[in-house]
């Protein structure tokens, strides 16, 4: 079921009525696991077996490991969490890419050696479920956490609906103690989690899907005879709205309805686009991602206290492997590295600039500068494969600028919105969208979100699903 959907929004009615119908906490919580079963078995029924073994697996280790006696006993119990989590996203998501790697690395020594490809589909949201139950027995062997006492507890926190398929990736710590007692939402609470869930889908259907889309897809079409440069242009800036507007969206509807329902989810998102030098951006970019890769990769390879150019390698090496966690391409694996060398050089710029040039500098100019840099690297996310990446910067630096392919009003209506969200995000650079609507009347506030309701549903788009459902 896709949040964009009516199926969906009968089923979070019926989800709603049943949670706040008469039944007790225990019942309650029963039926929101029975509801993201229900969610997750309606794209694709079998692959519930591997939400359920990973769920029970980690469940398992985690008790074993806390109450075992010895180091080796702790570690063993650590590896089977670890074998298991992994070696299922290793097959599902890695698999033909691993073997058409090495069929080529084969080719290249001079052997022929040929092999069917395996038709394995990559189950929804497996990257997120995965990181969720490996950051709950990580941090019982570190000793951060306990074994919590109730399964379904933990099962829900493994399966809760709202974020299941597409994050926010939450900590166990954040998420079980809000299980011991039901949290009942205030009025004010239930119409900040359904304005949320409003804001969310029309970031998604307005924005990303009627509006963004369609540009980008003509722009990084690959069987187009001839594209302008002006063009491309265009199209990698549309997906940088594309892109945000699509995942913050489904975040924001996430953490709307986790509030309708009594739950706190993390913030994914903090203004990206007002981010001033790279490390800014990735403190506001896919935060639960940027942050379970920083404590549970980064600083135990070191960090920033092994000296520069140990950090420079934990550095690149973090983000080589976020970049693969989003897909099994050398596409993202660059995407990765790109973004790896950009936090290594601003980091020695940071070491060598005199420090009352830092805030001007990244103030004036390093918000632009790195707006346009990552919009440009994002041609490596966006693009089939390396060759069409490689086609569209050539595109995009080597042929002179000449009349775009697209129309004018529609080129217009991108670059207005698009000025417009980035200015959404100075506005937000140092508050949150909670406390800027605070400020505004009840009045306009009714106006702003009526109208996002009504260009849902008239938008004219086509049904997308959720660019980060495929990771």
């Amino acid at each position: 079921m896709l949040f964009n959907s009516y199926t969906f929004i009968l089923f979070l009615a019926v989800v709603l009525a049943l949670h706040y119908a008469p039944f007790n906490w225990r019942q309650k919580k029963i039926n929101l696991l029975i509801a993201s079963y229900i969610f997750y078995a309606a794209w694709n029924p079998v692959f519930i077996l591997l939400l359920l073994g990973s769920t029970i697996i980690d469940w398992i280790a985690a008790r074993r490991l806390y109450e075992a006696k010895t180091r080796i006993a702790k570690v063993h119990w650590l590896l089977v969490s670890l074998v298991f989590n992994l070696g299922m996203l290793g097959f599902f998501k890695y698999g033909n890419f691993l073997l058409e790697n090495f069929v080529l690395l084969m080719g290249s020594i001079g052997i022929d050696w040929q092999v069917a490809r395996a038709d394995i589909i990559l189950p929804l949201g497996i990257s997120f479920y995965t990181f969720q139950t490996l950051s709950y027995t990580i941090d019982i062997y570190r000793g951060k956490s306990r074994p919590w006492n109730s399964f379904n507890d933990y099962a829900l926190y493994v399966t809760f609906f709202p974020q299941l398929v597409a994050g926010p990736i939450v900590r166990a710590n954040t998420f079980l103690p809000q299980c011991r007692k039901q949290t009942i939402p205030t009025s004010d609470q239930f119409a900040w989690g359904i304005s949320l869930l409003v804001i969310g889908l029309f970031q998604k259907i307005v924005l990303a899907d009627s509006l963004f889309a369609p540009v980008v897809e003509q722009a990084f079409d690959p069987d187009a005879a001839q594209i302008a440069a002006q063009t491309y242009w265009l199209g990698v800036f549309a997906f940088s709205g594309q892109i945000f507007c699509d995942f913050a969206g489904y975040s924001s509807a996430a953490i709307g309805m986790a509030i309708c329902l009594g739950f706190v989810l993390p913030d994914n998102f903090r203004a990206p686009y007002a981010a001033a030098g790279f490390s800014d951006f990735w403190r506001r970019w896919h935060i639960s991602l940027s942050t379970w890769l920083r404590d549970y990769l980064y600083i135990p390879l070191g960090g920033s206290r092994k000296g520069r150019l140990r950090t420079a390698g934990s550095l690149t090496l973090t983000m080589f492997l976020g970049g693969l966690w989003h897909g099994a391409s050398w596409n993202f694996a660059i995407w990765g590295l790109l973004h790896g060398c950009y936090l290594v050089i601003e980091h020695g710029l940071l070491n060598t600039l005199p420090a009352q040039l830092h805030n001007r500098f990244f103030r004036l100019t390093g918000a632009l500068f790195t707006f346009v840099v990552v919009s440009v690297t994002w041609v490596f996310f966006r693009a089939t494969d390396l060759h069409h990446s490689v086609e569209i910067l050539s595109g995009m630096f080597a042929s002179p600028l000449t009349t775009s392919n697209l129309p004018t009003g529609q080129s217009a209506m991108v670059i207005g919105t698009l000025a417009a969200l980035i200015g959404m995000h100075w506005v937000l650079r140092d508050r949150s969208l909670e406390e800027l609507a605070e400020k505004v009347s009840w009045l306009l506030k009714a106006i702003l979100l009526s109208g996002m309701l009504i260009l849902i549903l008239t938008a004219s788009g086509k049904d997308r699903a959720f660019i980060y459902f495929q990771f």
